[in-house]
């Protein structure tokens, strides 16, 4: 049965757009997200396999959660290098709204009865490092975070990333799934959709937010794994966050408010005004231009072909030609 959001004078934020929100009766803030028509727009550019599409998708969902709480002029950088079927995924991240993404993947192993046709998020990603990078400004210091990829899920890593990084009690769902639509007269045709939702435990006392040490992976025999007594309050809102269902945060006609007062209405959800998020590519010819100049002589001409240089962004597929003298 759906929620009637008016009656608590909520107007539903709509696909493509981040809800903050906090509870103030369990000391947590966080984040929720619903993707449509931009997913499908930097999704249907490079025409991916289904698996990496969905891949990307989460990472894009984890971005906007991320990105959109940077509180200045800034850009926020999500990026993989590893060694499984998908390699390298880049989703960058300009606030206060603009995302662009782009994954690099074996074509062969998506081939019929190839390696990452039925993969996991795991397994297509491989052993490798994810990082996530804050650049705040050409005259401040950039922050780079880094994680090891050991076959986890980008769930996993963003727990990892806060517990080692900001020793911040973390728990992050991410789903993406496709609807398929068949009009009269017409071929089917699928719709991508993605939904995230982060929650995060900020107590007054700090005391309150200390975590057991990770597992180190080659502890000695004998030896205690490190744990403590986690907050009852954080007990409560992580399990609650870990009850949502895939097929809940990508229903389109479950909006992210009418998500959360499911979840936290007993405890007193307050939510806060929705950020858009647009797909916007930051690539102009005045840049790759400035790029041309850190070429030798030697290297701008072995990049003319018949007489010019055609440039083809990877994020937008934007293609740029330059003719050879102006190179």
């Amino acid at each position: 049965m759906a929620l009637d959001l008016a009656s608590y004078g909520v107007t539903p934020a709509g696909t493509d757009a981040v809800r903050p929100f906090s509870v103030e009766g369990l000391d947590v803030r966080g984040r929720a997200v619903a993707l449509g028509p931009i997913l499908n727009q930097i999704l249907d550019r490079h025409d991916y396999p289904a698996p990496v599409a969905r891949l990307l998708g989460e990472a894009i969902a984890l971005t906007a959660l991320l990105g959109t709480s940077l509180k200045f002029e800034g850009r926020f950088t999500l990026q993989t290098q590893t060694d499984g079927p998908v390699n390298m995924l880049v989703v960058d991240f300009s606030s206060p709204d603009a995302i662009r993404a782009y994954a690099r993947f074996e074509p062969e192993a998506f081939a019929p009865g190839g390696a990452g046709e039925h993969g996991d998020a795991a397994a297509l990603l491989g052993r490798g490092h994810l990082a996530m990078t804050i650049d705040q400004g050409k005259h401040m210091q950039r922050y780079q975070g880094l994680v090891e990829l050991d076959g986890i899920s980008l769930e996993e890593v963003a727990r990892r990333y806060f517990a080692r990084s900001e020793q911040i009690p973390t728990e992050v769902r991410l789903a993406v799934g496709r609807l398929f639509t068949r009009r009269e007269g017409e071929a089917p045709s699928q719709q991508w959709t993605a939904g995230g939702i982060l929650v995060q435990f900020l107590p007054e006392a700090p005391e309150r937010m200390r975590q057991a040490d990770l597992h180190p992976g080659d502890m000695p025999e004998g030896v205690e794994e490190h744990s403590i007594d986690e907050d009852d309050a954080w007990t409560e809102a992580r399990s609650l966050t870990g009850t949502v269902r895939d097929d809940e945060l990508t229903d389109p006609d479950i909006p992210v408010e009418e998500l959360l007062f499911r979840l936290f209405h007993e405890r007193g959800v307050r939510l806060y005004d929705a950020q858009p998020i647009a797909d916007r590519c930051r690539c102009s010819r005045e840049k790759i231009e400035g790029i041309f100049q850190s070429f030798s002589e030697e290297e701008k001409a072995e990049m003319v072909v018949d007489g010019k240089v055609v440039v083809t962004c990877e994020f937008c597929s934007a293609v740029y030609e330059f003719k050879a003298e102006a190179v």
